[in-house]
C-alpha cells in the first residue's frame, strides 16, 4: 500500500472566487517519449485483470511509431461495474444525469462510434479520429450511456451529457504543454461547461500557465489528474522507474493555481503500490481496475490511473452544473470538495454533491425534486405503521370532540338561571 497522500487546497477558490459559471478540465497522463511510448505499445498489448477478475485488454495511453490503431476487445463484461456502487450512481441519478451540459475531452480523440456515445459526439478538427482509444474510453467513462447485458450496466457517470472531442495529443497519443495549452484554448473558445484532458505533464510552462487562465477567463473550472497513470519506465527521459518515480513530485497543470487536483483509487480502497505519487491532491475517485469501451467493437477494456479517476470528477461536476446551473466555477469547486468522504484525500462523494447545499450557499426551490414518503410493507411493518397513525388521529378525534360537547353543557349550565332546572 502508498503512503498516503497529505490533502491540502493551492489557492484554488481564491484565484476562481468572482468567475460566474463553471467549466472543467480533467487532466490526467503524462509526457511520452518514444521510449515511453513502446512501454504504452506493450502494456496495450498485455491482458488486464478487472475487479471482477475477468481478464481484458489494457487501454493504451500512447502507441509506438508504426504501431497499428487499437482493435477492438473480443470480450464483453456481464457484470455492472465496481464503480458504479461505489460512486452510488443509481442514487445520484435520481436528480441529475448531466442533460444541458457539454463535455469537452482534450485526449487522443473521440470516436463517434464509440459505444454508448452514438449521437452525443462533436468532433474538433481532427479530433473524430482515435486511433490510440484512451480518449474514448475516457469519455465513455464520463458520458456513456450503454447496458452490457444480463443486467449490467456500463453507463458513464452522467450518461447523458453531451461529448466534444478536441485533440490534444499527435496521432499516437504524444504529447507536450503546447499541444495541451492549445487543446485547452480550443475547449474553452467552444463554450464546454466540463472540459477533460487526460494529460499531464512533469514541468509546466508560460503557454500552459496562460491556457489554463484563459480557461478559467471563460468560466472554466479546472480539473486535473495529480499524478501519471503510471511510472515511465526507465530512462525514458523523465522520472525513472525506481525509488524516484513513486517519490512525490508536481505534475501539471494540476500543479497550477486555481486547478482542481484529482488522485485514482482502486476497489480496496488503495492505490497501487509501485504508483506515481502526486505532493498534493484535493480529491481521490475510482481510476484503478475501471472498465469501460474502446473505440471499436462493443467489448470492453480496462485501465488503470489518475486519467480514469479525473474522468469521473469531471462527468460528476457535469451533474452539478446539470443540477444547478447556478453555480459560479468557485461554487462548483466547494461543492465537490465540501461534500466529499472525509480521508487523507477526500473522496469523490457524487450523491452528497448533488443533494448537500453548504453553508453560504442557496439552491433554489424548483430544483429540488420532491422526496415522496415511501411506507415499507417489508415484514408488514409499513402497514401496521399506517393503521396506528389512523387510529391515534381517530382517538385524538374521538376526544377532542368530547372535550367539546362537555365545554358547551358546561356553558349551557352556567347560562341556565337558579331554580329552573
Amino acid at each position: 500500500m502508498s503512503a498516503p497522500l497529505v490533502h491540502r487546497h493551492h489557492g484554488a477558490l481564491r484565484a476562481l472566487g468572482t468567475l460566474p459559471t463553471v467549466c472543467v478540465l480533467a487532466l490526467a497522463l503524462g509526457p511520452v517519449t518514444a521510449s515511453a511510448a513502446r512501454a504504452a505499445d506493450a502494456t496495450a498489448a498485455a491482458s488486464g485483470t478487472s475487479a471482477q477478475g475477468i481478464r481484458l485488454p489494457v487501454i493504451p495511453g500512447a502507441l509506438r511509431s508504426g504501431a497499428a490503431c487499437t482493435k477492438a476487445s473480443p470480450t464483453a463484461m456481464k457484470v455492472t461495474p465496481w464503480t458504479h456502487n461505489v460512486l452510488d450512481l443509481s442514487g445520484a441519478w435520481e436528480f441529475s444525469r448531466g442533460a444541458g451540459v457539454t463535455v469537452a475531452v482534450v485526449d487522443t480523440g473521440v470516436a463517434p462510434g464509440t459505444r454508448g456515445l452514438a449521437g452525443r459526439v462533436t468532433a474538433a478538427g481532427a479530433a473524430a479520429d482515435d486511433c490510440v482509444g484512451h480518449g474514448s474510453f475516457v469519455a465513455g467513462l464520463i458520458a456513456g450511456a450503454a447496458g452490457g447485458g444480463s443486467g449490467a450496466d456500463f453507463s458513464g457517470i452522467a450518461p447523458q451529457a453531451r461529448i466534444l472531442a478536441v485533440r490534444g495529443t499527435d496521432p499516437l497519443g504524444r504529447t507536450d504543454a503546447d499541444r495541451v495549452a492549445a487543446g485547452i484554448r480550443t475547449a474553452a473558445d467552444a463554450r464546454a461547461q466540463v472540459i477533460a484532458v487526460p494529460l499531464t505533464l512533469t514541468s509546466g510552462g508560460a503557454a500552459l500557465t496562460s491556457a489554463v487562465r484563459y480557461a478559467a477567463a471563460h468560466d472554466c473550472l479546472v480539473v486535473a489528474a495529480a499524478a501519471p497513470d503510471s511510472a515511465p519506465a526507465a530512462g525514458a527521459g523523465t522520472a525513472s522507474a525506481s525509488a524516484d518515480s513513486v517519490r512525490p513530485r508536481r505534475y501539471w497543470p494540476a500543479a497550477e493555481r486555481g486547478v482542481l487536483s484529482v488522485v485514482d483509487f482502486g476497489p480496496d480502497g488503495t492505490r497501487p503500490k509501485d504508483a506515481p505519487q502526486p505532493d498534493d491532491a484535493d480529491l481521490a475517485a475510482p481510476g484503478d481496475k475501471v472498465v469501460g469501451a474502446g473505440p471499436r467493437g462493443t467489448g470492453h477494456f480496462t485501465g488503470s490511473g489518475a486519467s480514469f479517476a479525473t474522468a469521473y470528477v469531471a462527468g460528476a461536476a457535469a451533474l452539478v452544473r446539470s443540477r444547478d446551473p447556478q453555480l459560479t466555477a468557485a461554487q462548483a469547486f466547494r461543492r465537490l470538495t465540501s461534500t466529499a468522504y472525509p480521508a487523507d484525500v477526500p473522496r469523490l462523494d457524487a450523491y452528497a454533491a448533488l443533494t448537500a447545499v453548504p453553508h453560504g450557499e442557496t439552491r433554489p426551490a424548483a430544483t429540488v425534486p420532491p422526496r415522496p414518503v415511501v411506507w415499507s410493507a417489508a415484514d408488514g411493518r409499513g402497514a401496521r405503521l399506517i393503521a396506528a397513525v389512523v387510529v391515534a388521529v381517530a382517538l385524538v378525534s374521538v376526544l377532542a370532540a368530547a372535550a367539546a360537547r362537555g365545554a358547551v353543557r358546561g356553558r349551557r349550565r352556567r347560562a341556565v338561571p337558579s331554580g329552573t332546572e
